[in-house]
């Protein structure tokens, strides 16, 4: 499992900072929101554990300027199913989970929850359906995804969230994604942590 505490990250096109994030892990739950520089967007989520590390339900918002939407799902059975609610309309979304159950709504420590499951298994290379809520528009999807233990490394990984999509992900000795690299010129950075 990834270490509780508070995560922030720095998101940055090159050079240029685009985002900050401040996520939370404790007591069974995820929360976070993803603030765009210029006050431009805010992205946030809520997400349930159960007791052997699986999301079980989440519920996300997104605003920018005078537009907002609003999502709720759950997993159940096979299924990640709820619904969105934009613009004084709700559409009904489900999405089929792996077998594996994994979920990524879109903030940095559901993607470090997946690698924690992952290494807990003692697997050096994963493919697996991956339900995934899109951090702008909050429909869920089941993209296929694969990662792999880049060679000659222990806490370094090759993920492929979507094809033609890569990303290299570094943890640190305890599990915290510390950066990410993607193929676009994105990096994502840890630039504090508080145990709690």
């Amino acid at each position: 499992m990834i270490p509780t505490g508070i995560y922030r990250y720095e998101i940055r096109s090159g050079h240029e900072l685009i985002a900050v994030e401040e996520d939370r892990f404790a007591g069974g739950a995820i929360s976070g929101t993803r603030r765009a520089t210029g006050g431009s967007g805010e992205f946030h989520v809520d997400a349930e554990l159960d007791d052997a590390g699986r999301i079980v339900g989440v519920k996300a918002r997104y605003a920018r300027g005078p537009f907002s939407r609003s999502a709720a799902y759950e997993a159940k059975e096979d299924f990640l199913r709820g619904h969105v609610n934009a613009v004084g309309g709700r559409t009904v979304e489900t999405a089929k989970l792996g077998r594996l159950r994994e979920i990524d709504a879109g903030l940095v420590l559901f993607r470090a929850l997946i690698l924690a499951h992952i290494r807990e298994r003692g697997e050096k290379r994963w493919t697996g359906r991956v339900a995934t809520i899109d951090p702008d528009t909050l429909v869920a999807r089941s993209p296929k995804q694969t990662c792999r233990l880049k060679e000659k490394t222990q806490t370094t990984w090759l993920y492929e969230p979507r094809m033609g999509d890569s990303e290299e992900v570094e943890l640190d000795e305890i599990g915290r994604i510390v950066k990410i690299r993607d193929n676009r010129g994105t990096t994502v950075s840890m630039v504090g942590f508080e145990s709690i």
